[in-house]
């Protein structure tokens, strides 16, 4: 069969019909043939059938029941009703059970032609939008989160996990860690994937204009009211509200965010009739809640409200093994900016990043490559393309390396820093299980009380820190 024209299958026991059919189609469509429904159901199954034109009448199983059928195995494909009995009951009776449209026999070619045509530009429409919403699950679904970093792979599992769960999902984060594109994530894989996924940044909307964001107001309810509006919360209805930044809300609103969020129904400004909510909250925070608790900036209540499920996202400088991974997948996202198929990055390029700090993380590696690429000369990527900020940035912590040599001592340097974190965090744990009391934290390691001790002044970590 011809692969690069539509297939419009033709449904009839009127040979001759069908033969004219198929005359007047050919040139444009292949056109596949078929004598009654039973046959005809065999051929959807087996061919992708771009648009079905059948008669109402047929042998066995009939025109209706035949489009109840096609559309229970596909229903996109546009069905076009040919009838010689053409009543207005049957034609109202067809598009309700999803025709396309309606023809009386005998028909006419061109007219033929013309729905044809409307009902394919339909049904491209259609596998068109279907592969857009593909391709934007794609993008926001948890494959798009790229990394090599245990602590990362256990979040990825975790969120799908969490993605199946109506509770609130509570984001902790540097910025720029990807806190959005996790609660993205979340949202695309849960049921409610094909409600709304809406997103409020807290922190860059002015505090007097916040709550009417959120909930809404209607006409007149303060200067400026010219008509009623929806909120954030009313257009997130079966799907997910993404309150990002929530550390930055005023603690007046927090306390309405909580009465939302627990009685699953808001109040519009100036408005009487509460409205019932069907929605799932996430939430994300640059800071630490708890901590802003503490300090009496964010309410205990509400906090402890969102922390139902908490998900704590590591820095980048915590996942020096993704560095190569992002590294290449910004190439390839952005060397369409350059001139060059092919882009070389130089090892030490890899070595630098590793000993920076990334205080803007994954999205600050991004736009380093993405600058890196635009003001290449040739596409070859070495030490000198990289930012002078983040080259000074590096040279603070340790003597640059422009030899062999230095590289060794620089990444020799770089090994130090990692472990004695690693073994930092260690200890802390052990302590924090044990309350400070080290002899159980060596035992339980199968250290002295002495190594444990060393262990412990190397990194600066004083026990009495950790008795509770």
């Amino acid at each position: 069969m011809n692969t690069n024209k539509q297939k419009i299958l033709i449904v009839d026991d009127e040979i001759k019909l069908c033969k004219l059919l198929e005359i007047n189609l050919k040139d444009r469509y292949e056109i596949i043939i078929s004598t009654n429904g039973k046959e005809a159901l065999n051929i959807i199954k087996s061919f992708e059938i771009d648009l079905v034109l059948t008669d109402l009448r047929l042998p066995g199983i009939n025109g209706i029941s035949l489009l109840e059928e096609i559309k229970a195995i596909n229903p996109n494909i546009p069905i076009i009703i040919m009838t010689a009995y053409g009543t207005i009951e049957s034609a109202v009776e067809a598009m309700k059970k999803g025709a396309y449209d309606y023809l009386l026999k005998p028909i006419k070619i061109k007219e033929v032609e013309l729905i044809i045509e409307r009902g394919l530009t339909y049904h491209n429409l259609i596998k068109e939008n279907i592969r857009l919403k593909k391709e934007l699950d794609k993008h926001y679904g948890f494959e798009q989160i790229i990394t090599a970093n245990p602590e990362m792979e256990r979040i990825i599992r975790l969120c799908a996990q969490i993605s199946q769960t109506n509770e609130p999902v509570l984001i902790e984060g540097e910025s720029g860690t990807g806190k959005e594109l996790i609660a993205r994530g979340i949202h695309k894989n849960s049921p409610r994937a094909n409600g709304p996924f809406v997103a409020i940044n807290c922190a860059a909307i002015p505090k007097e204009l916040l709550e009417s964001e959120l909930f809404g107001h209607e006409r007149g309810a303060f200067t400026g009211a010219i008509y009623t509006k929806k909120g954030k919360f009313e257009i997130a209805e079966n799907g997910t509200l993404l309150l990002d930044e929530i550390a930055e809300m005023p603690l007046n609103l927090q306390s309405k965010i909580l009465r939302a969020i627990e009685q699953y129904e808001i109040t519009r400004i100036g408005g009487v009739n509460p409205i019932n909510l069907n929605i799932r909250l996430i939430c994300t925070s640059n800071r630490n809640l708890k901590e802003e608790v503490e300090k009496g900036n964010f309410r205990m209540d509400l906090y402890y409200r969102l922390n139902v499920l908490n998900i704590k996202i590591p820095p980048l400088r915590e996942r020096l093994e993704d560095i190569p991974l992002l590294v290449n997948h910004f190439i390839e996202k952005y060397k369409s900016l350059t001139r060059y198929a092919n882009i070389n990055v130089s090892p030490e390029i890899l070595s630098v990043f590793s000993l920076y700090h990334w205080p803007g993380n994954v999205r600050e590696l991004e736009n380093c490559i993405k600058r890196m690429l635009i003001l290449s000369p040739d596409g070859n990527l070495t030490i000198r393309d990289i930012p002078s900020e983040i080259l000074s940035a590096v040279e603070e912590q340790v003597k640059f390396p422009f030899s062999k040599e230095e590289l060794n001592k620089a990444k020799k340097i770089a090994r130090q820093r990692a472990a004695s974190e690693v073994e930092r965090k260690f200890a802390i744990s052990l302590l924090s299980k044990h309350k400070g009391n080290i002899s159980r934290a060596a035992r339980e390691i199968g250290m002295n009380r002495r190594q444990f001790q060393a262990l412990l002044k190397r990194n600066k970590i004083f026990p009495e820190d950790y008795k509770n």
